[in-house]
């Protein structure tokens, strides 16, 4: 039999201010759980500058060279989950799904259990498309960890299929609210840059040198002294595509913990983008279904604080 390949993640630490390892780490991987990069960091499976260091306060320091080995992934079998979901529209092929901020879309290392598959295998009774394999059950597209808003999901591979079809033709509606970093001189915009690795971290993207081919369009909302809200409107569906592209015009997500500023103006909990509106043709009436949700409570509180703050001229 043939042995599990184990997967070796390399990093080069960046920031002049030093960082905890465990913290950099679970920043970096965006792994769910410190507590399993921490049993990693003391199996002795990450090591800074070719060292093996099992101490996870261990400080980081500019030009550091971080390498984490990932054990292989052993025979995933879900178990469905009693998760409430806040489901906006469901039928015999697909449902769509408003997702909190902090849910993990589906299994990941540090993320074996509270995702949204689980949820959904429990509320679907496991009546979900197989087409993205047992880890990925139904899923069609995602939504980042961070990232709240709604999102479809196929109950079988028929509507599995069409949809990936639409989305691949860029002919479904999706658009996001996101709170940046800065005031945007321009009303609205065009962001145009290929997508792939980024070659220093191979779990951040970036706008990259033959990449796939993004766009991005986006429109002001409203601008406050240091942020803007905006609407992102996806004309491609790259990962972490909104994130790169409003990171490469100056303007990060306000509380992005991976292309966003480490030092925020002022506390803000959470990362700032919502996937308020999605469109699509139903896979078996062919209808034109548009939806709709708010922003998030503590989007909308974070707004209000930051009304706030600038009417007192802070």
């Amino acid at each position: 039999m043939q042995e599990a390949r184990v997967e070796t993640l390399r990093f080069e630490y960046e920031d002049m201010e030093a960082e905890r390892l465990d913290v950099y780490l679970s920043r970096m991987t965006g792994a769910t759980s410190r507590t399993y990069l921490q049993k990693l960091i003391k199996e002795g499976q990450v090591t800074v500058n070719g060292q093996v260091v099992t101490v996870k306060k261990e400080k980081l320091k500019s030009g550091d060279i971080v390498s984490l080995a990932l054990p292989p992934l052993e025979p995933m079998t879900l178990q469905p989950e009693a998760i409430p979901l806040d489901i906006v529209f469901e039928d015999d092929d697909l449902l769509v799904v408003n997702k909190a901020s902090g849910m993990v879309v589906h299994p990941a290392p540090g993320s074996s259990t509270g995702t949204l598959v689980h949820a959904l295998l429990h509320h679907c009774k496991g009546q979900l498309s197989g087409i993205n394999g047992v880890a990925r059950p139904g899923i069609v597209h995602r939504l980042d960890k961070d990232t709240s808003g709604l999102m479809m999901v196929a109950k079988t591979d028929r509507a599995h299929r069409a949809l990936a079809e639409e989305l691949k033709n860029q002919k479904s509606i999706r658009r996001y609210c996101a709170l940046v970093v800065g005031v945007m001189k321009h009303e609205e915009g065009r962001i145009e840059g290929p997508i792939g690795r980024d070659p220093k971290n191979r779990l951040r993207m970036a706008i990259v040198e033959g990449g796939k081919p993004a766009v991005t369009h986006y429109k002001v909302l409203q601008r406050f002294r240091h942020y803007t809200l905006v609407e992102c409107r996806l004309e491609t569906g790259r990962t972490h595509q909104i994130r790169v592209h409003l990171r490469s015009i100056g303007h990060p997500i306000a509380g992005d913990p991976l292309y966003g500023t480490k030092t925020p103006l002022f506390p803000l909990e959470g990362q700032f983008l919502h996937a308020r509106t999605l469109g699509l043709t139903h896979p078996v009436t062919h209808e034109l279904m548009i939806f709709d949700s708010e922003l998030p409570t503590r989007f909308i509180a974070a707004l209000e604080k930051i009304e706030r703050r600038d009417q007192s001229g802070i």
